[in-house]
């Protein structure tokens, strides 16, 4: 855009011959100057000025459009910022580490990525068996073995089922003579509670689940937290059992041997 500027210049007025009155009388001079002073007029542009304006407008628009597009891009769901966790607030996605799944012949299970596999055989059709790193009391095994029963039902109620897998939960060694002392019945040294069973359906298949604390007048962990998850598929009896001492279940072992067991499940 152009514009026009105007300065009043400070050189006088060039002396020149006499005239005529006639010609002065015909010459007009604007009343606003000085009889010493000439006014000049200077066109002036401003485009350079309007462009880095109107470029700076430009820029602060688009980087207002770029911090509206990201932040609509990186809205996250609630979901992802639950209780006591951080929140994914660049929409990358989360992944369990606590766990690793493990696929194995007729089943599926997540064991505890801190556990290790190991070849002791505790069990009738074992075929799988992981350990806690630092407390070998707290394991997982799977059991497959054959049966004639069309379902896990066939077995009678989830107690009558564990009755028939007692093995699964330590045979008293000891048979002399005892009193009844610490809870424990006359001439046992082991006892067993039933804590909670289910009756579950899963992929069109009944499961039964049982939480069982035993302990033992021997024992240094005030017992033992127990989790069994069976089912019946294809004439063959599959058993998740894993379990945690008692003291260390209410230190964070629970969430282990839960999860493992309740993602036992048969193809």
């Amino acid at each position: 855009m152009a514009s026009t500027a105007c300065f009043l210049h400070p050189h006088g007025l060039v002396s020149t011959p006499a005239r005529s009155s006639s010609f002065l009388s015909q010459r007009l001079v604007p009343t606003s100057a000085r009889p010493s002073q000439v006014i000049v007029c200077r066109a002036q542009k401003h485009a350079a000025h309007e462009d880095e304006a109107t470029g700076e407008v430009s820029r602060r628009l688009a980087l207002t459009v770029l911090i509206g597009a990201a932040a609509i891009g990186s809205k996250v769901s609630p979901a992802d910022a639950a209780y006591g966790e951080a929140a994914n607030v660049f929409g990358k996605p989360k992944s369990n580490t606590d766990f690793l799944p493990y696929d194995g012949k007729g089943f599926k299970i997540i064991i505890p990525a801190k556990w290790n596999p190991s070849k002791e055989v505790e069990y009738p059709g074992q075929v799988l068996r992981y350990e806690d790193n630092f407390d070998t009391t707290s394991n997982l095994s799977v059991m497959v073995t054959p049966t004639d029963k069309k379902s896990i039902t066939d077995y009678g109620s989830p107690e009558e089922f564990l009755s028939k897998v007692d093995y699964l939960l330590g045979k008293q060694a000891y048979s002399g003579k005892t009193a009844s002392e610490g809870g424990f019945d006359p001439d046992a040294v082991a006892t067993a509670n039933i804590l909670e069973t289910a009756t579950p359906v899963v992929g069109g298949k009944q499961y039964y689940f049982l939480s069982v604390l035993t302990r033992t007048a021997d024992g240094d962990e005030g017992g033992k937290h127990q989790l069994i998850n069976a089912t019946v598929s294809d004439g063959k009896l599959y058993i998740c059992k894993a379990q945690a001492g008692d003291k260390r279940w209410f230190k964070g072992a629970r969430k282990f041997v839960e999860s493992a067991t309740n993602s036992f499940s048969v193809a």
